[in-house]
């Protein structure tokens, strides 16, 4: 089944991590991608990567470099991968970055950068795609959580606000735009081996591993599968929902 063939699909935070998985899964999907964040070189790196894994010459990818915290940058941007595309179906919401402090130690920019960055930017993004998908009559949205804002974590209050503010956000734009047929929905990651995880030292990885009932990380895929789910006709009756990928963590 192609769940996504054809989609035109936006994604920030798309060039490291979880956002470079999910790119990848839609390109080798058959969706149209354009990918944004602040790396130009990492950036082409990924499109020629999806360019590699397309399934027709007639794909479309970009890299589009931008300030996902800044509200006037993150329209013109969204709008410049709309016209590029052709319009939108699919947004995810992946950009995010830690500041992690004891709330003691935390100055006021800590708090800011990592609001501004990781919910700001779903504001910013959602206010750019969501009068096109109203006026379609469809699209999906998919925020890029994670277990922190369900659980919290001791040094990262600024970083659980954020992503549980995010909750939050998806819960009641769900409940605006659901009757013209736009779905959103949240993603909450447990712990993903990326490279910020394979620089953690052995006691560090044994510790998180104490909490995850599957005894091993996620993988970038598993996060990407899901997007897929979700940004599929198989999910037009799911909406302001919260899908924990943690290895059981949250159960």
């Amino acid at each position: 089944m192609e769940l996504v063939k054809g989609k035109k699909v936006l994604i920030t935070g798309g060039t490291a991590g979880i956002g470079k998985g999910m790119a990848l899964t839609f390109a080798k999907n058959g969706s149209d991608v354009i990918i944004f964040g602040t790396n130009e070189e990492r950036g082409s790196v990924i499109v020629n990567e999806m360019r590699e894994l397309a399934q027709s010459e007639d794909q479309k990818f970009g890299f589009l470099k931008v300030d996902v915290s800044n509200y006037e940058e993150s329209l013109a941007k969204a709008q410049e991968a709309m016209d590029l595309l052709g319009g939108v179906d699919v947004l995810i919401n992946n950009a995010g970055i830690t500041r992690d402090k004891l709330l003691m130690k935390m100055d006021e920019e800590d708090w800011d950068q990592v609001l501004d960055v990781n919910l700001k930017s779903v504001f910013n993004f959602c206010k750019a795609v969501v009068r096109p998908m109203m006026k379609a009559r469809s699209g999906k949205i998919i925020n890029i959580s994670s277990v922190i804002g369900l659980t919290g974590n001791p040094g990262q209050v600024n970083y659980a606000a954020s992503k549980s503010g995010m909750i939050g956000f998806t819960q009641s734009l769900a409940k605006e735009v659901s009757s013209r047929g736009v779905c959103v929905n949240c993603i909450a990651p447990g712990f993903i081996q990326t490279p910020m995880t394979d620089a953690l030292n052995e006691t560090q990885k044994a510790a998180i591993m104490q909490k995850i009932p599957m005894q091993k990380l996620g993988q970038t895929e598993d996060i990407a599968n899901v997007c897929l789910f979700l940004a599929s006709k198989l999910s037009d009756y799911v909406t302001g929902e919260v899908i924990a990928v943690d290895g059981g963590m949250t159960a």
